[in-house]
């Protein structure tokens, strides 16, 4: 009996082991982290080419700490060598990596803020073909979005610690012995 139980208690012990697939948001909403985010308001148009190197997006996303993300693929299908973000986006944080054969950014705003924000993409084929540029331009809303402050403790001076000065010169007597 103890020889049939080992197999059992074994096979319970990997079974806790097993973290299962890669977490994901929604089927559009790739998620390779398992923990991030998605921003409540996320509406992106599709890459429009301004010139054969050039590219533009344009999103709307709310500023409630969540992500707006859109994916890209080179022409032909698959996801580009490489990458890299710049200029940076001055009021938040992008994100690019490849994931199922596509290149995904990633855009989250600072938290409440409200405006437009624009960063640029440089996207690297890899075989031979030339760079491709996007400028993705933003414009974020903070409509319903609120930000805690944390409350500032003032420390007060006990009476130990006062002092008090009156600009008089204190002299003390001695008395001798």
């Amino acid at each position: 009996m103890r020889f049939l139980l080992c197999p059992v208690v074994a096979a319970g012990f990997l079974a806790g082991c097993n973290q299962g697939p890669i977490q994901t948001g929604a089927a559009s909403d790739p998620d390779p982290y398992g923990y991030l985010k998605t921003s409540a308001v996320c509406d992106v148009t599709s890459p429009k080419t301004d010139t054969p190197d050039a590219m533009n997006v344009t999103m709307k996303v709310r500023s409630d700490d969540g992500r707006c993300i859109f994916r890209i693929s080179k022409p032909g299908g698959g996801a580009y060598a490489s990458f890299g973000v710049s200029p940076s986006p001055e009021h938040g944080k992008p994100l690019l990596y490849n994931l199922s054969s596509q290149t995904v950014i990633s855009y989250t705003p600072t938290l409440g803020y409200s405006g437009t924000d624009t960063f640029g993409v440089t996207l690297i084929p890899g075989d031979g073909s030339p760079r491709k540029n996007m400028t993705v331009t933003a414009t974020v809303d903070a409509t319903g979005v609120t930000i805690t402050r944390p409350v500032v403790v003032v420390p007060v001076a006990s009476e130990k610690t006062v002092s008090k000065t009156t600009g008089r010169r204190v002299t003390r007597s001695r008395r001798h012995k």
